[in-house]
């Protein structure tokens, strides 16, 4: 699973699921969703895409997509736990919610 937070709504805008990690189609897949949301909320220009330097999201295809509509690529510092605090956050929320209450999932 995918995800693409929305910092300062607090919300999930984006996602995707798939059996593989694929860098040409799941983080794109949430990706195109959170653009679509944002395109119905004032666009995406200037809005900062943060992610970690995980290769799916650094990878050319995805950061091409990202600044084909004028946002600004931001990653973190390798090793810092910081950066990650929100989007371990969400993906521990999703966890209890979803995967651990329906096990096997």
């Amino acid at each position: 699973t995918a995800f693409v937070t929305d910092v300062f709504a607090r919300r999930i805008v984006g996602w995707a699921c798939a059996t593989t990690m694929d860098t040409r189609e799941l983080p794109l897949q949430a990706l195109e969703q959170a653009i679509s949301w944002a395109a119905s909320h004032g666009g995406t220009d200037g809005l900062v895409h943060h992610s970690d330097h995980g290769a799916q999201y650094i990878s050319l295809v995805y950061t091409t997509r990202v600044g084909e509509f004028g946002m600004l690529p931001s990653t973190g510092t390798v090793g810092d736990s910081y950066d990650n605090a929100m989007a371990e956050s969400a993906d521990g929320a999703y966890k209890t919610e979803l995967v651990w209450r329906r096990k096997p999932f």
